[in-house]
């Protein structure tokens, strides 16, 4: 009935709450399709934002991680730094049981107090250099201390704006769990009947699609990367991986992955990725059709490409 989630998306909002009551004519099941099937976009693009948001808080604390060791790196050594300017400090008043050139301090000969006066020129020397190596080391270790805390911070607000992105969509999803959306929703379910492909070749992208299309009719679930659900880049990811080559979870990072292709070069394996955001992902199957995990409500399928929405393409190269 439907191509897929773009169509839906064109239709008409409904501009008042939508009832919990019994599809039961076909302006409201109009406008239940085009209700569900804007907030099925809405939960899918929010879906690649809390992706984004999850490759970025993994940095976040892999640089929080690093600058925390290099910090307590940089305090051992600034310690090391402190007890040797001690020990030179020490050895210039003490008396007796030092070493050889300290010894000569103590003479009281005429040639004895000019060698006395180089000493003192040398050991001033060194722990001027050793006061220098330490006024450095502890700059650094302060530096990698305030590193660390920034990056600490900045992976506690990643991690609040993924909160943020989680109850969004579970608002979302609510909304369409409910019962006056289930048979909205079964329609979703009846595209992308395709009978099975035989995809020829055995280029990097074929290798990929062959591995996707054994997911056929696996759920989508937000920030599912398989092997049993996925959302639209986890099903990308996961079938390159098949293949041994890794790409992020992310729409817009698949999207700078690989070599953008114009439409008309177009084959089976090749990215093509929809609307203004780039918030979905499919992979060419031939004949103007495409597999995905669509959004909410629909299973990996094979479906009609939505051209009205069609951003671009990228193929991988292995």
């Amino acid at each position: 009935m439907l191509a897929g989630v773009a169509t839906l998306a064109s239709l008409a909002l409904p501009a008042g709450a939508v009832s919990a009551a019994p599809v039961s004519t076909p302006a409201t099941m109009k406008a239940l399709l085009a209700r569900a099937g804007r907030l099925s976009n809405q939960i899918d693009s929010l879906s690649e934002q809390y992706d984004g948001l999850k490759i970025q808080l993994t940095q976040a604390k892999t640089e929080a991680r690093i600058a925390s060791q290099t910090a307590a790196r940089d305090e051992k050594q600034l310690t090391a730094g402190q007890v040797a300017v001690g020990q030179i400090a020490a050895e210039g008043y003490m008396t007796g049981d030092v070493n050889s050139t300290l010894q000569l301090l103590q003479s009281s000969n005429q040639q004895s107090f000019i060698n006395r006066a180089s000493i003192m020129l040398q050991l001033q020397q060194e722990n001027g250099d050793r006061v220098t190596v330490l006024a450095a080391a502890e700059d650094a270790a302060q530096r990698a201390r305030l590193t660390a805390q920034q990056e600490a911070r900045r992976a506690a607000q990643l991690a609040t704006q993924m909160n943020a992105k989680v109850q969004a969509i579970q608002r979302r999803e609510t909304v369409l769990n409910g019962a006056a959306f289930t048979q909205a929703m079964s329609i979703f379910k009846q595209t992308g009947q395709y009978p099975n492909f035989t995809i020829p070749g055995n280029s990097v992208g074929v290798q990929a699609l062959r591995f996707a299309l054994t997911r056929r009719g696996d759920p989508y679930v937000w920030g599912g990367a398989g092997p049993d659900d996925f959302d639209c880049s986890g099903l990308v990811m996961w079938a390159y991986g098949k293949v041994g080559i890794s790409l992020p979870h992310f729409t817009g990072d698949q999207w700078n992955s690989g070599q953008h292709i114009s439409r008309s070069q177009l084959e089976p394996g090749d990215l093509v990725f929809f609307f203004p955001d780039i918030s979905h992902v499919g992979l060419y199957v031939g004949d103007g059709l495409m597999l995905d995990a669509p959004t909410f409500g629909q299973p990996v399928q094979i479906q009609p490409i939505f051209w009205s929405a069609y951003v671009g393409a990228v193929r991988i190269v292995g």
